[in-house]
């Protein structure tokens, strides 16, 4: 009621027909936490830290609409950006409008394209499985996928060409500096093209395309010689069953110029889970090839979750690691691997509001610096980034409203 009433409200403000405007929806999600954070010592004796924080999870607000166009078309659009709902003392926290997944597409009897900017299928399999976290202190944030990253996200385990600081010494996104795709295994891509099949049986295929707009060539003096040519593709396909307590997904990814120019960087992973009705189950296992100059860089990541109801919440637990990377690269030693731990338990008291509370902790080798996104400055009080080395655990309450 209320947002059909906004709905008119802005009809009336725009002097638009009210019918023109009758399915456009205002949404969003509030997602807070305060939490009590320990960084350990560092590789290379960076001292312990401990420190409280207020962080904001995703939280985001969206507009989104559809039109019926007859003959069983539908015509739709979302746009959606992150709302900063705090800010470090160190850091101001900007929201890029439409900086989430914002795209405009169609659909019918032949499925779902469109086209912006919108997770990959290989995201989206993380549904299947991420049953075990409250809150977002889980392996989905800090250890499944979570290799590289790009922009500010505080995940590198990759030293990324003017993103990121990693301990490892690996370059996962070097031509992104350069203008190339700089898109991670897990992030959502822009500048692409998705399809969504229809579901047949409870089987679904997604495909997904971010197109070269970044191919470059040498000069006007060497027509036809290309120095960059980025672009990447993701695919997966899905299975649901069971009235949905059964379900399973695979992908595969490419990105093509990722790391080395000339080369294409390559993913697969399985991703499912069953509800027993006691308990939801969850489990997901991944391995990216990175593609230095110096040879292959192989990571291998695994996960389980659980969820356990207990009255209107749920005991969630989970256990993930990441193993050293492997290849005849430098930035592929040993010791670079961790292992992540969480539980807690989140209460539900409507469909809109929930509220948890919980505790996880990081296991760092020597050279590693998983951590999870969205914590605040780390032991330096600067960068977001722990020292390689250093454990991260975190307690925190936190509070979710959908609306």
């Amino acid at each position: 009621m209320q947002k059909k009433l906004l709905t008119l409200a802005v009809a009336g403000a725009l002097g638009a027909p009210a019918v023109a405007l009758a399915q456009v929806e205002v949404y969003g999600t509030i997602h807070m936490s305060l939490n009590y954070m320990d960084y350990g010592e560092g590789t290379l004796g960076a001292p312990s830290v401990t420190k409280f924080d207020v962080a904001s999870h995703a939280s985001n607000v969206g507009v989104r609409g559809r039109e019926s166009l007859g003959g069983g078309l539908t015509a739709w659009f979302q746009v959606e950006t992150n709302a900063s709902m705090e800010r470090s003392n160190n850091i101001a926290h900007t929201s890029n409008f439409a900086s989430r997944n914002s795209a405009v597409g169609m659909q019918g009897g032949f499925g779902n394209v469109f086209v912006g900017q919108w997770t990959t299928p290989w995201a989206d399999l993380d549904a299947l499985w991420g049953v075990g976290t409250v809150a977002t202190y889980g392996p989905i944030t800090s250890i499944i996928g979570r290799r590289e990253t790009t922009g500010s996200a505080p995940n590198p385990n990759c030293v990324n060409g003017g993103s990121g600081l990693g301990g490892n010494g690996v370059v996962c996104d070097s031509v992104e500096g350069g203008g190339g795709v700089g898109h991670p295994f897990w992030r959502r891509i822009s500048n692409s093209i998705h399809y969504q099949s229809p579901v047949f049986g409870g089987l679904q295929v997604k495909v997904a395309y971010q197109t070269n707009q970044d191919k470059a060539e040498a000069s006007p003096a060497l027509p036809g010689t290309v120095t960059a040519d980025p672009q990447m593709w993701s695919a997966s396909v899905t299975w649901s069953g069971m009235g949905g307590r059964a379900r399973i997904g695979a992908a595969f990814d490419g990105h093509k110029e990722f790391t080395t120019v000339g080369k294409t960087d390559d993913g697969w992973r399985v991703t499912g889970g069953f509800n027993f009705g006691f308990a939801d189950v969850g489990a997901a296992y991944e391995e990216m090839t990175y593609k230095l100059a110096a040879g292959d860089c192989e990571a291998k990541q695994m996960g389980i979750g659980v969820a356990i109801p207990i009255g209107q919440g749920a005991i969630r637990a989970s256990y993930s690691q990441a193993d050293d990377l492997e290849g005849p690269a430098i930035g592929c030693a040993a010791d670079n691997g961790a292992k992540q731990y969480n539980i807690g338990y989140d209460y539900r008291f409507s469909k809109r509001t929930t509220v948890g509370v919980g505790y996880a902790t990081i296991e760092n080798d020597p050279a590693a610096v998983f951590t999870w996104s969205g914590l605040s400055s780390s032991n330096n009080g600067a960068s977001l980034n722990p020292p390689a080395g250093s454990d991260v655990s975190i307690f925190f309450v936190s509070m979710i409203h959908r609306f």
